[in-house]
Parts: C-alpha cells; sequence; structure tokens
C-alpha cells in the first residue's frame, strides 16, 4: 500500500496502537451481536450452559477441551454468518440468486458447526459414562 494513499490512512495504524483498536472493533462487533442476533444470543447462551455442562461432567481435559472448542467453532461460524447477511443486506434487499446462495451458505456453515457440535457431545458422554443416545 502507498503511505499518501487513502487506505493507508485509514489503516495506518501500527504497533501496539493497532492491537488496541482491533480489540475494541472485536469488542464492537460481539456486542453487535449480541444486541441484534437472536441466533447469537441463543448460541452464546446455550454455549454457556455447555461451558459450564463440560465442568459437571468428569469429562478428562483432552474430551473438555474438544466440547469448548467445538462451541467456539459454533459461535464463531454465526457470527461469520452474520456478517454475510449484514454485508449481504447492505449491498441490496433486492431478491438475488447470488445473495441468497451466499446468504444460504452461511446458514449450512451454522448447520454444520451445530452438527458437529451434538456429535462432540454425543460421543464424549457415550465414551465417558455409556449413555446410549440413538
Amino acid at each position: 500500500m502507498k503511505p499518501d494513499s487513502y487506505a493507508a490512512d485509514k489503516k495506518g495504524k501500527t504497533g501496539l496502537k493497532r492491537i488496541i483498536n482491533a480489540f475494541g472493533y472485536s469488542k464492537d462487533g460481539l456486542k453487535s451481536a449480541y444486541r441484534h442476533e437472536s441466533a447469537f444470543r441463543q448460541l452464546l447462551w446455550l454455549n454457556g450452559l455447555l461451558f459450564v455442562a463440560t465442568f459437571f461432567f468428569n469429562f478428562g481435559p483432552s474430551t473438555r477441551i474438544l466440547l469448548i472448542m467445538a462451541s467456539f467453532v459454533s459461535l464463531i461460524t454465526e457470527l461469520f454468518n452474520t456478517a454475510i447477511e449484514a454485508a449481504v443486506d447492505h449491498t441490496s434487499t433486492a431478491k438475488h440468486e447470488l445473495a441468497k446462495r451466499a446468504k444460504d451458505a452461511g446458514s449450512a456453515a451454522q448447520l454444520l458447526a451445530l452438527v458437529l457440535l451434538v456429535i462432540v457431545w454425543c460421543i464424549s458422554l457415550w465414551r465417558e459414562y455409556g449413555f446410549n443416545l440413538f
């Protein structure tokens, strides 16, 4: 990027200032998603309960971290899905095949993240406790 370009001016922060700014933007993104997206709020509460449950059940450390990672994957995926929807809606709210495909792909990614979460929990409970869930 040229040092005198508009983009360089906007992204010109370096070092600690850039890290501090990035943290603020991330915090704003989480607050916005919680405030405006019911799906994110629901997933946050669900995964909060699952996080507590990982310590309620007598899982080993490897199983516990895997369960926590699967929860974070579902939250991260929902944030990406929310970002895709916001960007598409900002561009146009008119029906368009490409907009539908973008939104549907984001939704499908979230579905797969939730399927992963369910599978990891089912396998973990079956492995540790022999629960026959199916």
